[in-house]
């Protein structure tokens, strides 16, 4: 997603934000092939396991999902059906793109929602992942997913209508 005409402060503020996701993807990513790995070790080699260790790696790929999702999106690497808009001129396929931006936008944004609903309800009842994890703290990505895929979108959006206006060319 091009930031070339963005104001600085928010060209800034995505680059942080863009830097994060990459560095919370890495994180977790390599912790759970390190955990992985640890697991597989100490259950072939030493005849035990690590306690909560399948707990632990069933949620990293969750939140590793969600954070490879956010990466597609920001790259625009994300899963769409372009059948009719790829025949299209640019000015026009620019505007049915903003149109299915928009629409994953207002979904993402949605989801988001009842995504918070949920984690209220889970601080609510005080219930447990595993050990002492809240379930609320490990869904937390949920939220935050489901936000960041909707900002990309909205990025996106307003990329695409400026390309649909003619004011930016299209790629």
């Amino acid at each position: 997603m091009p930031t070339n005409n963005l104001p600085p402060a928010l060209r800034r503020m995505v680059m942080i934000v863009t830097w994060t996701e990459n560095a919370l993807l890495i994180t977790m990513l390599g912790l759970m092939v390190a955990l992985a790995a640890a697991q597989i070790l100490f259950r072939n080699f030493f005849d035990m396991s690590i306690f909560g260790a399948d707990q632990m790696l069933r949620l990293l790929v969750l939140w590793v999902a969600f954070l490879g999702a956010v990466a597609a999106s920001r790259e625009g690497k994300h899963i769409h059906v372009d059948a009719i808009a790829r025949w299209l001129p640019n000015r026009i396929k620019s505007g049915v793109v903003a149109l299915t931006d928009l629409f994953t936008l207002v979904v993402c944004l949605a989801l988001a929602w009842q995504a918070l609903r949920f984690i209220q309800s889970a601080m609510i009842s005080k219930e447990m992942a595993f050990g002492q994890l809240p379930v609320w703290v490990a869904a937390l990505i949920l939220p935050l997913g489901f936000t960041l895929i909707a900002l990309r979108y909205g990025l996106r959006f307003m990329h695409h209508v400026q390309q649909a206006r003619g004011r930016e060319v299209a790629q």
